[in-house]
């Protein structure tokens, strides 16, 4: 997977996370939050520890 594409799909389930948090659908917007930063985190410390 690419740069850009891992952003993407960050990105996607960060505004996916909102978009449930506005909708009144918390327990599916706490999960995209949670699995987006997870996920950030990831591909984040690989990049450092490389």
């Amino acid at each position: 997977m690419t740069d850009i594409q891992r952003d993407i799909l960050i990105g996607l389930m960060f505004v996916v996370g909102i978009l449930g948090f506005l909708s009144g659908e918390f327990i599916v917007s706490t999960i995209m939050f949670a699995t987006a930063a997870i996920f950030s985190n990831i591909v984040l410390s690989r990049r450092l520890l490389n």
